[in-house]
């Protein structure tokens, strides 16, 4: 039997009328909060892609990758375009809750990822109760040095005005001293401020106010140093990692070290090296808004 041959217009005409067919796929499907999936588009036939990730965001690109920060059940959906034609799919993707304690702080600069340690409880759970009530929202980071570290926490410093002496506010109370061996001034180191040793001998931390370290490249003799001076010794992990990282280890045993910073170095970097005033207060206000990672 003899087929039958479509003029080449007809084939391409055909061609141009076919819809789209949209499919995707994704890894990472129960990987804990905070998360980024990486979504791989099998589409056919299509022109264009509008991607809902399920927790209101939204993208065209693609082949999309897409940070989920809580956890939860979502319906991300594909509409593949091809012209005034389309085709969706839909599919769920669950995000479990995180095995640490974690919060994000958010800034112009980017956002920080930050681990609050179970060997300091009572550090951990006033942060966080601080967090669930939105107390830092729109506070700034009101002391910068560059090379030691940032600090934030001051309530006073919410609309703060130019040139206001900032660094004493906080709730109204203190938290006791929890000093872990273990723990220690590493570069994104999370610490409790402090009032100073003459007026604070038990070394109780504010109750509001805390700085991530930035500190510099640290030498044997430095650590050496401080052993001496401070009666302890540390671990040849913790050698390895102010060697390799740097940090602030002076301050080790003197500041309650409670968390530190898993995602973000760059933010840290960037916030250090913005212009300060005296009192090293940057000259151009950085807010902050720090979030519970569920």
């Amino acid at each position: 039997m003899s087929r039958l041959l479509l003029p080449l217009g007809i084939l391409i005409l055909f061609a141009s009328c076919a819809r789209p067919v949209a499919k995707f796929s994704y890894q990472g499907n129960d990987k804990p909060a905070p998360s980024v999936i990486r979504f791989q588009n099998e589409s056919q036939k299509a022109k264009a892609y509008e991607w809902d990730f399920g927790d209101g965001s939204f993208s065209s690109e693609e082949t999309p990758e897409h940070q989920y920060n809580s956890s939860g059940n979502y319906l991300v959906t594909l509409k593949a375009l091809k012209g005034k034609k389309q085709s969706l799919m839909e599919e769920r993707i669950v995000i479990s809750a995180p095995e640490r304690c974690l919060v994000e702080i958010q800034t112009e600069f980017g956002n920080m990822v930050v681990w609050l340690y179970d060997a300091t409880p009572q550090h951990r759970d006033n942060f966080l109760k601080l967090v669930e009530q939105a107390y830092f929202d729109d506070l700034i980071f009101h002391r910068v040095i560059s090379g030691f570290m940032i600090q934030g926490g001051d309530p006073n410093s919410r609309n703060a005005k130019p040139g206001q002496s900032l660094g004493s506010g906080g709730p109204g109370y203190t938290i006791p001293a929890e000093f872990v061996d273990s723990l220690f001034h590493k570069k994104g180191a999370l610490a409790a401020a402090r009032t100073g040793d003459q007026v604070n001998p038990e070394k109780k931390s504010s109750g509001s106010q805390f700085y991530i370290v930035q500190g510099r490249a640290t030498t044997e003799e430095d650590l050496n140093m401080i052993e001496a001076r401070k009666g302890f010794r540390y671990s040849t992990a913790q050698r390895e990692t102010y060697l390799q990282m740097g940090g602030t280890p002076f301050l080790d045993r003197d500041y309650t070290v409670f968390g530190e910073v898993v995602e973000g170095f760059d933010v840290i970097d960037k916030i250090g090296a913005v212009a300060t005033q005296p009192g090293d207060r940057p000259k151009t206000d950085i807010k902050m808004k720090i979030k519970p990672v569920k």
